[in-house]
């Protein structure tokens, strides 16, 4: 569901970032009201993006040579409130862009869209509506599996209107060449048939396991900000480095995920499908990108170790910036006594 850069054309890369920067903007105003009232967001949102970073490093191999993975959207949602989520889910799109090559920089737009804004609220007030029902596990199941079904709706919207409206003056695509009657049903089926199954097992299980061993963290049961909840921190770190560990499992998949191929790839199977002998033009001059970490490797390293030091960076990384997060809000603090002696 990582859209590439060069297979979305320069306008609707430009549309897409124009939707996305004002949610984006407000998840920032309310999580920086929330950090007023919960300290302990600040760790919560480095964990959340480590979680959403790792579990779509756990690519699941689908008929058809092809591969899908989990979001996290719902899940984050549903432990530290949507525009939380979105900030977190944001966060990791954009490290997977820059360092690791995963998704294109052009096209951050479409996937914060799809994946950190449309997975997250839809999936969140699903949740909530059952929730209020006397149903919180049945929402954390179906507000995950529609979330990323919505999300890999609009992915497939996004590629399918290509063909439509950036072509030659003889309806040659320039960009990605596939019409929505293949991108639609090849993200759509894909999804409801197993990848909206994966991303609901996922949400369900730490979904259970948070309600069970510290139910505070659940963002519409939240306690008083004075209660401590470094026991919940310390389950969900246990549970980071055990995705880890595990995290080599997502190479078995070696399908590339569909409208994520690069461009010899993409020649490939346009010959084998009769459908052209050459690149689209938008594609083959556009953007070229290399990533520091490309696919998650690293120089000197074998594949599976390359791969479990790339999820450690990324946290790393993630914890830094709550760190930072953290020591903001802690001089924000210390500043207002002060500047209301000032004052007098």
């Amino acid at each position: 569901m990582h859209i590439p850069d060069n297979y979305l054309s320069p306008a609707t890369c430009g549309v897409m970032f124009v939707v996305a920067a004002p949610v984006v903007a407000i998840s920032l105003k309310k999580v920086k009201l929330e950090l007023k009232q919960r300290k302990d967001l600040a760790p919560m949102l480095g964990i959340a993006a480590s979680l959403s970073f790792l579990m779509m490093m756990f690519n699941v191999p689908i008929p058809g040579a092809t591969s899908l993975h989990a979001v996290g959207g719902t899940l984050l949602a549903i432990l530290i409130g949507p525009y939380a989520a979105s900030i977190a889910v944001s966060v990791a799109l954009i490290l997977q862009a820059f360092l690791f090559g995963d998704g294109g920089i052009l096209a951050l737009g479409a996937n914060i869209f799809n994946m950190a804004i449309v997975m997250p609220f839809t999936g969140y007030w699903i949740y909530n509506f059952l929730r209020k029902h006397h149903h919180p596990s049945l929402g954390a199941i179906v507000g995950s599996y529609c979330g990323i079904n919505l999300a890999a709706l609009m992915a497939g919207f996004e590629l399918g209107i290509q063909p439509l409206i950036a072509h030659t003056s003889n309806g040659t695509p320039l960009y990605n060449p596939y019409p929505l009657a293949i991108t639609i049903p090849a993200l759509c089926v894909a999804h409801l048939a197993i990848g909206g199954w994966v991303e609901a097992f996922f949400t369900y299980v730490v979904y259970a396991f948070v309600k069970k061993a510290a139910p505070n963290e659940l963002y519409q049961n939240n306690l008083p900000k004075n209660t401590s909840k470094k026991s919940a921190v310390k389950y969900f770190i246990y549970f980071i480095i055990g995705l880890v560990a595990l995290s080599p499992i997502g190479l078995l998949a070696t399908g590339t995920a569909f409208g994520e191929w690069d461009n010899a790839e993409l020649l490939q199977r346009l010959k084998l499908e009769h459908i052209s002998n050459t690149i689209p033009t938008g594609m083959s001059h556009g953007i070229k990108y290399t990533a520091l970490f490309g696919d998650y490797t690293i120089p000197g390293t074998s594949l599976p170790i390359g791969y479990i030091l790339s999820a450690v960076t990324a946290i790393l990384i993630f914890f830094l910036i709550s760190k930072v997060l953290m020591s903001i809000y802690d001089s924000s603090n210390r500043s207002k006594p002060k500047q209301s002696g000032q004052r007098l």
